[in-house]
This record gives structure tokens, C-alpha cells and sequence, in this order.
């Protein structure tokens, strides 16, 4: 395997007091799909803008496709594609208008880019769409033409900063073969920021979970959730949910046990034997259990532990720089 795809060493960006991001470090392989999770103003999206040369580090240093992102961001434009979460889309375009600026951008000849026009419209499944005017387009359709054109140039590397946002569950689908079909058959590095666990737990190889800043965590989807537990019990209660958590802490096989709201969520090493002496537990308190679940450990269960919150989907309220200050 080649040098790595992306590198960042104690990267920071402040804007103005504010700490945006207080210190990552990564090492994204060459073919990777790397997941980039976080609660909203975590940093997640400050952190793809800077790997994309969109925004200047404060500090620290990053490197994408071997090239340094503050000192030859060009270089590294060249080889990156990038998908953000607003498409910058001109409505009274056509998509092929569109798909053949792009492709007069990165300096593809007539016949290399009406090539690839047709490689793409196959690919991401527009259609005879592409030569309607883009305002007529569905959220679906717009996230697609967007992709198209963060591939129009064969790039090595791919950002998608929460592709399928307000997707419905078929376009979403079209997205996740496309992900897998360019890392699958193409070997595209893809650094993936996404507000769906599942998402992450299906695409990623490996995942980054950034909290204040910094990567709180990180591994394999599997190394992850065996971090709190192999089984967890979730139990709604009618009531204080503190009694009922303090019902069951002490309780043999009984792990971590969180709070959120009516909610208790108790990591177990043996699940199964311990669902019969937690209900014994929280009876004996009177504690009344609205429904009591059993199950192995999600994503969205790390995220609990680290954060002490569920996985939130939201729009990602990172620092609001001036222009003068985000752009280069």
C-alpha cells in the first residue's frame, strides 16, 4: 500500500475565540472509506473545508494525496472531488451544462468530456434529465448531478460532506451503491461525514467520531461497539429515570448505564442474563417500565458514550467565519 491519502497532524482552526477544531489527527489509507461523525458544531464540516483547501488551518498540518493543504492547494484541488452539503448549483443551467463546465475546469478536451458525460449519466442515474434546467430537479436529483460533478475528473479522492441529507430512502439507496461502486471497482479514497449512523455502519471501513474538536474515538464500526458491551438493554420508564438508573448499577454483569430523558441504556456482557435481574431491580423500586428491549450495540450507542447524547440529526452549526477569513 501507498503513502497514505490523507494525514493531518494537530489541526486546529479558531475563529476568534472560538476553538472550531482543537487538534486532529488522521491517517486515511490509500481505498479507504473513512466515516467523519460528530453532534452538530462538533467541527465536522470545518474539518472537510480545510482537508478541501476552503478554509486556512490556525495550526497543526494536513496533507491530502501527498500534497500539504496550506502550501500547494492546488496540487491538491487537482486530485480531490468534493460534494458539500449545499450544492452550488446554477437552476437555470442544464445538468450537462453544468457537467461540462466542470469538465472545461479541470481541462478535459471535447471528446474526453462528452466521454465522460456519458460514463456519468449512466453512473448516477439521471437519465434524460440531464438536459432539463436544474430548477426543476428533486433534492434526490440535485444530490446525484452534484456527485457527477465531483467525479467529472477521475478524481483520487472523494469528499462527501452528508450526502444523502434529506434524501428519501430509494435515492438515499442510489447514493450508498454509488459510494460502494466507486471504492469497490474504482479504489476511490472516500472521507464520508454523514448524520446517519447507519450510514456509516454500512459504507465505512473505519470511523472517526470528533466531540469539541478532537477525535474521541476511532476504529471499525465492530471495534467500536464492542468498546461498551457485547449486548444492551434499553428500558423506558413512566417516572424518575435516575431511580431507575440507580435501581440497577451494582447489578452483576452490568456495565456502563446511561440516562437520556425517560430512557436508560445499560451495557451488559451477557444480556440475555441480565434482563431477568434488571426487571427484578426496577420492580423492587417500583420503578414502572413503559418497554424493555434487548439488542447488541449500534453506533448510535457509542455516540451516547461519548458524548452523553443520541445522535441528534441536524444541520451542521460549525464557526460562521467572516469571508475574509475563510476563503484563501
Amino acid at each position: 500500500m501507498g503513502p497514505s491519502a490523507i494525514v493531518a497532524s494537530g489541526l486546529t482552526r479558531h475563529f476568534g475565540s472560538n476553538e472550531a477544531v482543537a487538534g486532529i489527527d488522521l491517517d486515511v489509507a490509500p481505498g479507504e472509506v473513512y466515516g467523519f461523525l460528530g453532534p452538530n458544531g462538533a467541527g465536522k464540516s470545518t474539518t472537510v473545508r480545510m482537508l478541501c483547501t476552503l478554509l486556512a488551518p490556525t495550526s497543526g498540518t494536513a496533507s491530502v494525496a501527498g500534497f500539504d493543504v496550506a502550501r500547494q492547494p492546488d496540487e491538491v484541488r487537482f486530485r480531490i472531488g468534493v460534494a458539500l452539503q449545499e450544492a452550488a448549483l446554477d437552476p437555470k443551467q442544464t445538468g450537462r451544462e453544468l457537467l461540462r463546465l466542470q469538465a472545461r475546469l479541470y481541462g478535459l478536451r471535447r471528446a474526453e468530456a462528452e466521454q465522460r458525460l456519458d460514463q456519468l449519466t449512466e453512473m448516477v442515474d439521471i437519465g434524460d434529465a440531464l438536459d432539463d434546467r436544474i430548477g426543476t430537479y428533486s433534492g434526490g436529483m440535485k444530490r446525484r448531478l452534484d456527485l457527477a460533478a465531483a467525479l467529472v475528473h477521475n478524481p483520487e479522492l472523494l469528499f462527501l460532506d452528508e450526502p444523502t441529507t434529506g434524501l428519501d430512502p430509494v435515492s438515499r439507496n442510489r447514493v450508498w451503491d454509488e459510494v460502494r461502486r466507486l471504492n469497490e471497482e474504482l479504489r476511490v479514497t472516500i472521507f464520508l461525514t454523514t448524520q446517519y449512523l447507519e450510514e456509516a455502519d454500512v459504507l465505512c471501513e473505519r470511523v472517526g467520531i470528533i466531540v469539541d474538536g478532537t477525535i474521541a474515538a476511532e476504529g471499525t464500526p465492530e471495534e467500536l461497539k464492542r468498546r461498551i458491551g457485547t449486548d444492551v438493554i434499553i428500558v423506558r420508564v413512566g417516572g424518575d429515570a435516575e431511580e431507575a438508573r440507580q435501581a440497577v448499577e451494582g447489578i452483576e454483569g452490568v456495565g456502563s448505564v446511561d440516562v437520556h430523558d425517560d430512557e436508560i441504556t445499560i451495557a451488559a456482557d451477557d444480556g440475555s442474563a441480565a434482563v431477568s435481574p434488571v426487571a427484578v431491580a426496577l420492580a423492587e423500586r417500583s420503578v414502572k417500565v413503559r418497554d424493555l428491549t434487548l439488542r447488541t450495540p449500534t453506533l448510535d450507542d457509542v455516540f451516547l458514550e461519548l458524548t452523553g447524547a443520541r445522535f441528534d440529526p441536524g444541520t451542521e452549526d460549525d464557526a460562521n467565519p467572516e469571508p475574509e477569513e475563510a476563503r484563501r
